[in-house]
């Protein structure tokens, strides 16, 4: 176990090195206690207060690390007047169970999810087998560059289906608003993986896509190098069950024996969710969010954030998180890629679905992110299958007012406010599918009305927080449909057990259990556990 003291709110000048903030913990650290010969400081958390633009500033939160003797003989009374508080950073505890698998359990979903609970396992020496429909990451390349160019969809490999799931293809983003002790154990084998360092202490962690998906290949080659067993364009069917234990489950490519089931498939796998359905597993429908996405140029939301210091080396391109409350629903920002792009996400032929990513530099034109309203069971008629349709109808609407071929309706800011849909875009130019496949048309063609009027209001909100967040060139682009699974699978909340089974371990996001990818590896890595905490190893070598 590893302690520390973290001492927080320590404002800097953005110019100001990493040593003069462990300096200042240092001083702190002295008035609590004479015991800090060997203390290793780091940066625990660093942030940007932009609050003033003319004392733009770095806060950082520091660690000292140090001794369990030391730790004892700190004044905790003092505590609080230091802004500080002590942490103990652990791995997770794990105890194998007893019972004995019948083969191996399977892992259905290489997303952060699935991907981190098969991770697990193959440590722990259980050899799991990880299904994956989709195909490899230089494969799903060359299917994302077909889609992008040719408008040919490969409904198996794209960028929702594919090694690392969703997330791969989607910037990369690590925040996550779960408040839990595995977050910094996620980040540390991301790094492991070769994530930059600085992940484990910005306040907004992003790896970007071009460095995850080489992390994904990595971490899928671990998996094999300790016994477990990858199988690519391998989509799963059907379970098998007897009396409440699944024995098998069918694929595409004939049935597998499974000790022991952890789905992971992720928030777009539609025909998973009928079957599972059919079968009569538990499953409930839930809120979730659609709309479109919005693009700035980036340099215009840095000026807006940053003032002067806009192009700053130090504070890279500026970030937002933006919410407004009508009435009756939220709107929200979700998924800010700046200096990204806009991307094509279908993952169903005659559908259009956009998502935002951006590569590790974040070199892009273009800032973008979701702009999303919440829609309520109550919206689309409380039925799983009523919410699956109620997405399913969207996307077909945006791909019939982009005229077919998968070209994306958009419309400049101040066409949407005004209700018509006259001006191409100028200034801040479209970036799905490099801009060559999009049409002119309003959001009305595709979006229900309370969220079209939802939005309208939020972007003005928005606007008086971010000076030009309704610059009437910005660009909105539909349809942003794929926020979360519109579905949960019930689980006992102790065991991790879907209702009425003795080894399937519903999992991530797709389950209804995370929204991105800090929180399903989270998940993922809890039900792995849940796992072997029941079960004896497979193998011990």
């Amino acid at each position: 176990m590893e302690t520390a003291v973290v001492f927080n709110n320590i404002k800097l000048p953005i110019d100001a090195s990493v040593k003069e903030a462990f300096s200042v913990a240092k001083r702190k650290l002295a008035k609590l206690s004479s015991e800090h010969s060997s203390v290793v400081f780091s940066v625990y958390r660093r942030s940007v207060d932009a609050r003033r633009k003319d004392k733009i500033c770095f806060v950082y939160s520091i660690s000292a690390k140090i001794s369990a003797e030391a730790a004892a003989a700190i004044d905790r009374g003092r505590l609080a007047s230091a802004d500080a508080v002590i942490t103990e950073r652990e791995k997770p505890n794990i105890r194998p169970g007893k019972l004995q698998l019948s083969s191996p359990p399977v892992v259905v979903g290489s997303g952060p999810s699935g991907l981190f609970a098969a991770l697990l396992l193959a440590e722990w020496g259980y050899r799991p087998v990880l299904l994956e429909r989709g195909g490899s990451v230089s494969e799903r390349r060359l299917a994302i560059e077909r889609f992008n160019t040719l408008h040919i969809l490969d409904t198996e490999t794209n960028i929702q289906f594919g090694a690392g799931g969703a997330g791969t293809f989607s910037d990369g983003k690590l925040v996550t608003r779960v408040n839990d002790p595995l977050t910094a154990y996620v980040l540390d084998r991301f790094i492991e993986f070769g994530a930059p360092e600085n992940i484990r202490y910005i306040a907004k962690p992003h790896v970007g896509t071009d460095i995850l998906s080489v992390i994904v290949d990595r971490m899928l080659a671990r998996i094999a190098e300790l016994g477990g067993r990858v199988e690519y364009h391998t989509k799963f069917i059907s379970p098998k069950v007897t009396s409440g234990r699944i024995t098998h489950v069918l694929t595409s490519k004939g049935e597998i024996e499974a000790g022991a089931l952890i789905l992971a498939v992720g928030h777009s796998a539609r025909d998973t969710y009928e079957e599972l359905m059919r079968l009569g597993v538990a499953i409930e429908a839930k809120a979730f969010s659609v709309g479109m996405r919005i693009e700035h140029l980036a340099e215009d939301i840095d000026r807006s954030m940053y003032g002067d210091l806009a192009g700053h080396p130090a504070l890279g391109h500026a970030e937002y998180n933006l919410s407004h409350n009508t009435k009756e629903r939220g709107v929200y920002t979700f998924c800010m890629c700046p200096g990204g792009e806009v991307v094509a996400a279908a993952s169903e032929e005659l559908g259009v679905v956009v998502n935002g990513m951006s590569y590790n530099s974040r070199s892009g034109r273009n800032s973008n992110s979701a702009v999303a309203c919440t829609v309520f069971r109550e919206d689309y008629g409380a039925t799983p299958m009523a919410a699956i349709e109620f997405q399913r109808g969207i996307e077909r609407a945006a791909y019939t007012s982009g005229g077919g071929g998968y070209a994306a309706p958009i419309i400049t800011v101040g066409d949407f406010l005004d209700g018509k849909c006259r001006r191409e875009p100028s200034r801040v130019t479209p970036t799905y599918m490099s801009g060559g496949n999009v049409t002119l048309s309003s959001p009305d063609t595709y979006l229900p009305g309370i969220v079209t009027e939802s939005i309208k209001g939020a972007l003005m909100s928005f606007d008086r927080r971010i000076a030009g967040f309704a610059a009437r060139d910005a660009v909105l682009t539909g349809a942003e449909t794929r926020t979360s699974s519109p579905l949960r699978i019930l689980r006992n909340p102790e065991t991790r057990l879907a209702l009425g089974f003795e080894n399937f371990y519903p999992a991530g996001e797709g389950a209804g259990y995370a929204g991105g990818i800090t929180s399903a590896a989270i998940d993922g890595i809890k039900t792995a556990i849940a796992l072997i905490e029941s079960y004896e190893p497979t193998s011990r070598g």
